[in-house]
């Protein structure tokens, strides 16, 4: 490699460092779990830390013992035999390599043991189901009228367990938020679960961790954590229907996607169409992102994503409809009004 192609190549992480996704940090207090898990890893680093100082610092004292002791090999290995100091020494190292062992294994006992206890009573249950690329988000309610689905965000209120069943409608995907939790698999016939109890408000990124096709890159998760009177706020509002068009154009765009093939694939609440192939669509211009976090939600999106998905995501299961241009602005009036 030339000079020249040398240093941008050297720059790229320091201009990857930049991006908007450099928030994510595993070493975030946001959550009960991921302190636990810091909490482990530094002591973890720090008991190995000092085992890999004390082997550098024997290794570096025999060395040097035996530079500077006599050419007698026989004569100083029974000297070394025979030295109570030495003995004392391999003594107390195997003590000092026991004691750490032992405190690694009751420090992980006692962190496993916690976050099992946050996991056995959950104030909140939802199922995540991965799909080539985008994640299906259901909350679960002992009333299944009062059941919300969404898409590709994930709304959680602050200080509550919440137990997360993950499942995979085809191939294998791994479920990570970094600032909340650690990684999860998702594997085809097994359901998996994970817990996480956030304790910061704010908005945080997930993504799919395991290569899982062409469009795995973008295949990311909105995490929105909300103080408790605004996730019961947001509650409410997705358990209503969606709205009715209110102008000529929406109405428009209302009776096409219900009246064509739209609706086999998705769903609208409160409208003929009910799908279950592809995202639930009842409150889709809610979201910050389309496409699962492929672009932020706007309009020009919008239409962008309606004419021609396989342009801006390729590879993905919707297809090219073909729509002349008074239907794609009758189709995008209708889902800016999916609030």
């Amino acid at each position: 490699m030339s000079d020249r192609g040398g240093v941008p190549a050297l720059a790229l992480p320091l201009v990857g460092g930049c991006s908007y996704q450099s928030y994510q940090s595993t070493f975030s207090d946001a959550a009960v779990e991921v302190r636990q898990f810091n909490s482990l890893f530094v002591i973890f680093l720090m008991v190995c830390a000092v085992m890999y100082l004390l082997v550098i610092g024997f290794m570096l004292a025999a060395i040097m013992r035996r530079r500077a002791g006599s050419a007698n090999v026989t004569e100083e290995r029974r000297h070394r035999e025979s030295d109570p100091l030495m003995r004392v020494g391999l003594i107390a190292w195997g003590s000092l390599v026991g004691v750490g062992l032992i405190g690694l294994a009751v420090a992980s006992f006692f962190g496993d043991r916690s976050m099992a206890r946050a996991s056995a009573d959950p104030k909140l249950a939802i199922t995540i189901t991965a799909n080539q690329w985008w994640w299906d988000v259901r909350y679960s309610a002992s009333d299944n009228s009062k059941m919300i689905r969404t898409a590709n965000e994930l709304h959680l209120p602050a200080g509550v367990p919440v137990h997360i069943y993950l499942k995979t409608n085809d191939v294998i995907h791994s479920f990570w938020v970094p600032s909340l939790a650690g990684k999860q698999d998702l594997i085809p016939g097994r359901v998996n679960d994970i817990t996480i109890t956030p304790t910061r408000v704010g908005i945080y990124r997930g993504q799919c961790a395991e290569f899982c096709g062409a469009q795995h890159a973008h295949m990311a998760l909105i995490v929105d954590v909300e103080s408790n009177p605004n996730f019961v706020r947001w509650w409410e509002q997705q358990l209503r229907p969606a709205p009715a068009p209110a102008t000529a154009l929406a109405r428009a765009g209302y009776d096409f996607v219900t009246s064509r093939n739209c609706g086999a694939c998705h769903n609208i609440g409160g409208t003929p169409a009910n799908g279950s192939v592809g995202p639930d669509l009842t409150h889709l211009a809610g979201r910050r992102t389309l496409a699962a976090g492929t672009m932020p939600m706007s309009e020009g999106n919008l239409y962008g994503w309606v004419a021609d998905p396989q342009s801006l995501k390729g590879g993905n299961h919707m297809p090219t409809i073909g729509l002349e241009p008074d239907q794609l602005h009758a189709v995008v009036a209708y889902l800016e009004t999916l609030k």
